[in-house]
């Protein structure tokens, strides 16, 4: 049965979470996986702009590509690379997505760049995402990662209710009388 189920998905092109179209790229920009990212990941061509490099990165974590990840990381900022680590993160997880926030620089002219993204994906600790800024050195003619910064979640602003205050439901009572029973 379960083999049935899986030849069904597969030839539905479907991918392991369900989504069609096993050939598009998982980093989002809609295109073929051959035509966008993948050249980028197997050395066939570099990535023009840092951006592109990010976007190949990301699906280079999908496609548990971990040699990519090294091979496109900056050689000064390499020391410390966890190789077993990275590839147990990227075959454990089950990747939903990349949102590219903002970039700064990293076209085919400049010689930095800074892309900032949020990567979700599930674990087993549940549904996360990753924030970052991510920043990036051109060597010759090859965008390389140098380092990312975690980006931390804005703290939650909660008004609070006094007692005496009217209630927010909108009724104009005053909120102990209301909803603060």
């Amino acid at each position: 049965m379960a083999l049935a189920f899986l030849t069904v998905v597969y030839e539905a092109g479907l991918d392991r979470q369900g989504e069609t179209a096993m050939n598009t790229c998982p980093c989002g920009s809609g295109n073929d996986y051959a035509a966008c990212c993948e050249p980028f990941i197997n050395g066939k061509k570099p990535a023009a702009t840092a951006e592109q490099l990010m976007r190949a990165r990301y699906a280079a974590h999908v496609k548990v590509e971990v040699d990519f990840l090294y091979d496109s990381t900056h050689p000064d900022y390499r020391e410390g690379y966890d190789h077993k680590g990275t590839r147990a993160w990227a075959e454990n997880s089950e990747w939903h997505g990349l949102e590219i926030l903002e970039t700064v620089q990293g076209g085919e002219e400049d010689e930095e760049g800074e892309v900032v993204f949020v990567a979700r994906f599930r674990d087993e600790k549940g549904l996360r995402s990753h924030h970052e800024r991510a920043q990036f050195k051109r060597k010759g003619k090859r965008w390389l990662f140098t380092e990312g910064i975690m980006i931390k979640s804005p703290p939650l602003n909660v008004n609070k209710v006094g007692r005496n205050d009217p209630c927010s439901c909108g009724s104009g009572r005053k909120y102990k009388k209301c909803c603060g029973r």
